[in-house]
């Protein structure tokens, strides 16, 4: 489980199913009575219809028709709803329940912004920054990977090349491995844009 830090608090978050998932409860632990903000937030209508229209479009499993309940229910006095039972009774994968270790109230990333403007307009605007600049970090990273495995997969195929095509067999130990050295700076650079030694 990744984190992240966002005005001093520190948020978890994790990816499924190649979505990322951010911690509402890792966003109010520093805030008295926080906890109760998340179930303040279920409550208001326009959270409930927010949902559902994030679920309508990305979720071909949604309970539609709980939902429509759910709805007309919104903004009642008597009106409470949980993260499980929002669960539970609409099939939605937009926001979710975890018990253990890492337990706590976790939302695909365009709920948890949605709650973070809940919280604060600041706190939201600065958890989008931070977000952004780990995903950032994140392709650089993959792509520096994608990289060396392309470079190391490719070596045993670029130096039985070598040996096959350029080194002549009157040269000596010191000049075949020059030859290679090159090489390698080659491919180096044509994947890297520097050479070893750089």
């Amino acid at each position: 489980m990744a984190k992240l830090s966002v005005l001093g608090t520190e948020i978890s978050y994790y990816q499924q199913n190649e979505q990322d998932y951010i911690s509402l409860t890792d966003m109010v632990r520093n805030i008295e009575n926080g906890l109760v903000l998340i179930e303040q937030w279920l409550r208001n209508k326009n959270t409930i219809e927010f949902l559902g229209i994030w679920e309508e479009i990305y979720n071909p499993d949604f309970n539609s028709l709980e939902f429509e309940g759910i709805k007309n229910q919104a903004g009642l006095n008597r009106f409470a709803l949980s993260v499980k039972q929002w669960v539970t009774l609409t099939n939605s994968r937009g926001i979710n329940a975890k018990a253990g270790r890492y337990g706590g109230t976790y939302a695909h990333k365009d709920i948890a912004f949605e709650f973070a403007s809940w919280i604060s307009p600041q706190f939201k605007l600065y958890l989008i920054k931070e977000f952004q600049r780990l995903k950032e970090e994140e392709r650089k990273q993959l792509g520096w990977d994608i990289r060396r495995n392309l470079a190391k997969i490719n070596y045993r195929i670029h130096t039985d090349a070598v040996k096959e095509n350029l080194i002549p067999p009157e040269l000596t130990p010191l000049q075949t491995s020059l030859i290679y050295a090159s090489e390698a700076d080659v491919l180096n650079m044509a994947l890297f844009g520097m050479t070893a030694k750089e």
